[in-house]
């Protein structure tokens, strides 16, 4: 892998992470929680999300984290429903960024490198969104489901967060996860390309003549 795609990869996940980031902050603000938007979180400039470790280990050991969005559950009128939807935000940031990146691949002929980068811009983003959708500590869907499984329930799932690092760790290096994680986003991104993408972009060239 030459420099140029190394640079191009380091700036795609920048982006990614950061547009993940600052969707889990602007639903909280948008639902009444003003915490995140308090310290400087509501901003796309990675400088605010990025983690230095987390992006090293990103970088080296394939899985890293960023600044957690601090959130305030008492500001919300309904804390359960909407510290649920704050917590799925960021993995639907992540597929709406890999749609649109998707629909600019298909409408225009780019040069090779710049049709690549929206390719790789939409299975990154895709990976993005299916990694932190596992319900496992500190990720997004264990936070989703913490929120919306039956209180009977919660004691028992809230039990496995001091361990959650570890099983994720276990699962990423002892296990096919990895391996399916990847087959999942390029299975997610033709589905998309194919059933989402390419009926808007006909439509598309078609109201504009193209």
């Amino acid at each position: 892998m030459g420099l140029l795609e190394v640079l191009i990869g380091i700036a795609i996940l920048l982006f990614s992470v950061s547009f993940h980031e600052f969707a889990h902050a602007y639903v909280a603000y948008k639902l009444g929680d003003y915490t995140a938007a308090s310290e400087g979180r509501l901003t796309l400039n990675p400088l605010k999300h990025i983690d230095p470790w987390g992006l090293l280990a990103m970088l080296y050991l394939r899985i890293g984290w960023a600044r957690p969005v601090p959130v305030n559950p008492y500001n919300f009128k309904n804390p359960d429903r909407d510290m649920a939807i704050v917590a799925v935000a960021g993995p639907l940031a992540n597929l709406l960024l890999a749609y649109v990146a998707l629909f600019l691949h298909e409408l225009m002929i780019f040069t090779p490198v710049v049709g690549g980068t929206l390719y790789i811009t939409a299975l990154l983003n895709v990976l993005l969104a299916l990694f932190n959708l596992i319900p496992i500590p500190p990720l997004d869907g264990y936070k989703f489901l913490s929120f919306v499984i039956p209180t009977s329930l919660k004691y028992y799932y809230e039990a496995i967060r001091p361990y959650g690092p570890i099983i994720l760790l276990i699962l990423l290096y002892t296990t096919r996860l990895p391996v399916l994680l990847k087959e999942g986003a390029i299975t997610v991104v033709s589905f998309m390309r194919e059933f989402l993408t390419l009926p808007l972009v006909k439509i598309v060239r078609v109201l504009l003549g193209l």
